[in-house]
């Protein structure tokens, strides 16, 4: 006859393998994938270069810059970092800004600031971003104009010739009131198709930290797309706080890859890697 263990030993014996079973899933998470470690490394070079002791720091919103509060938690708390001061630019971004104990200000005690580094959807030859995927580009906007420097952070798949060839929708930010006129009126300007982005965890729209809506805009597949008459035009719109994109701020992009390189674009310079 087989040997049953007692049940006592049975239970030892379970505990055991579920701890085991724990440990091993917690290894295996905490190996980043290829798109997590771009991430990180852009992340990393970006602050590197760019974030001294004293700085005024606007932060951005997304997976992305999460990677940036890592780094700058680690920095912070070796004493390499001293003095500064973290502006974010979402509710998300604060909390992970203070669970790292990192100093939190906004623009009303810190209406100036020196940097702000963000994430983005895409990023065009010409800098122009796309942003907004995470429904906070109003907030983001309004710390990139408050900067003196706006630095972009991503990882390789975010890097386009034109805006499209990746991420083809713009997301816009809308009072409720004007929601439904705006979804209408907006593919009547410019083609393509527009929707108001529903939320997964909650019945309902997406709601953003301002209290408004976020339409996305399936703008049509075409190359010649006037980016800054259309912002101009969805810009003068009543009802639209501000749309996700981001023309000619953009001071440098960090793109990282695979491989652990990254290549740095700027304003005026040639592509370095």
């Amino acid at each position: 006859s087989s040997f049953s263990p007692p049940l006592s030993i049975s239970l030892i014996l379970s505990d055991k393998v579920s701890f085991f079973r724990v440990a091993i899933r917690r290894m295996v998470s905490t190996e980043l994938s290829p798109i997590e470690k771009a991430k990180r490394d852009a992340a990393y070079a970006c602050a590197q270069k760019h974030v001294q002791p004293g700085c005024k720091l606007g932060v951005g919103s997304g997976s992305t810059v999460k990677y940036l509060v890592e780094y700058l938690e680690q920095a912070y708390k070796s004493g390499s970092l001293n003095d500064i001061i973290c502006v974010p630019t979402s509710f998300m971004t604060k909390k992970w800004l203070v669970d790292s104990g990192l100093p939190v200000s906004d623009l009303d005690s810190t209406p100036v600031l020196d940097v702000c580094i963000d994430g983005a959807d895409e990023v065009d030859v010409d800098l122009t971003c796309i942003k907004g995927g995470g429904g906070c580009l109003a907030r983001e906007k309004i710390v990139q104009h408050a900067s003196k420097k706006f630095l972009v952070i991503a990882d390789h798949t975010k890097e386009a010739v034109s805006l499209g060839d990746r991420y083809q929708f713009l997301p816009i930010e809308v009072l409720p009131f004007a929601s439904t006129p705006v979804t209408l009126e907006i593919p009547r300007l410019f083609g393509g198709s527009a929707g108001l982005r529903m939320a997964v965890k909650k019945a309902g729209p997406v709601i953003t930290d301002n209290g408004s809506y976020i339409i996305d805009w399936v703008f049509p597949k075409q190359k010649n797309l006037d980016w800054k008459a259309i912002q101009a035009t969805l810009a003068d719109t009543p009802g639209i706080v501000d749309t996700g994109l981001f023309i000619d701020v953009v001071d440098e992009v960090f793109f990282a890859y695979a491989d652990g390189s990254v290549k740095t674009i700027s304003k005026g310079e040639k592509t370095k890697k």
